[in-house]
């Protein structure tokens, strides 16, 4: 008998041997993936600067932070005591002066501002204060308030050159209002203090504001 232990073995199929074409084709495989996906992450990052770059021209174009515009629109005298038949003030009384501010924004952001202070002087030397609550101006909206200020009516009535001014009719005083506050665009937010200067000529008879001229300045 044959021994069958000497007999060559049928060589596997070629079927299950890897052939250097089979390479060939896994390593074209893992270059078209790595093309694509590198593809994905250059299309992603150029997107992503596209967008960064339209955020910053909006910032500085159509978002840029504007100046907030503060406005003394009207001065009415509230309250005022005269001695009777003169245009006298009366000693140890009170003027009331009614002030109507408005803060317009311009922004497309909301301008919050703080505390406004409101300083009143007669020919140099300060007769009133008052100070109007903190609020909000919305955007591309115009806020009003009414700002209430009491005349020491005898700090008025120390000055020297008042009788010419009483004889005359008309009393010139000057405001300083102060409003602080800050807008915000996104991630820029900017510090805002708006100072206005106002000089007025006030009717002592009618009790109302003849001539108002005022200039303002802004801080950033």
């Amino acid at each position: 008998m044959v021994d069958t232990s000497d007999q060559v073995r049928p060589l596997a199929p070629s079927a299950d041997r890897s052939t250097s074409s089979d390479d060939e084709s896994a390593t074209a495989v893992t270059k078209t993936r790595r093309r694509r996906w590198l593809k994905c992450c250059a299309f992603v990052a150029a997107l992503l600067l596209i967008q960064a770059t339209v955020v910053v021209i909006l910032i500085f174009t159509v978002f840029k932070v504007k100046d907030p515009i503060i406005r003394m629109n009207d001065v009415t005298v509230q309250r005022l005591d005269l001695i009777n038949g003169t245009t006298t003030p009366r000693p140890g009384s009170n003027m009331t002066l009614n002030a109507d501010v408005s803060v317009k924004n311009p922004n497309y952001a909301s301008f919050r501002y703080q505390n406004t202070t409101t300083t009143l002087y007669y020919r140099g030397a300060v007769i009133g204060e008052a100070r109007g609550p903190p609020g909000r101006a919305r955007a591309r909206r115009t806020m009003r308030m009414n700002v209430t200020v009491d005349v020491i009516t005898d700090r008025v009535l120390n000055q020297p050159d008042l009788g010419s001014d009483i004889n005359s009719g008309l009393i010139t005083m000057s405001s300083y209002t102060v409003v602080g506050g800050r807008v915000k665009i996104f991630v820029v937010k900017k510090h805002v203090t708006v100072r206005m200067n106002c000089s007025m000529t006030v009717n002592i008879t009618s009790r109302v504001i003849q001539q108002q001229k005022c200039k303002r300045k802004v801080k950033l």
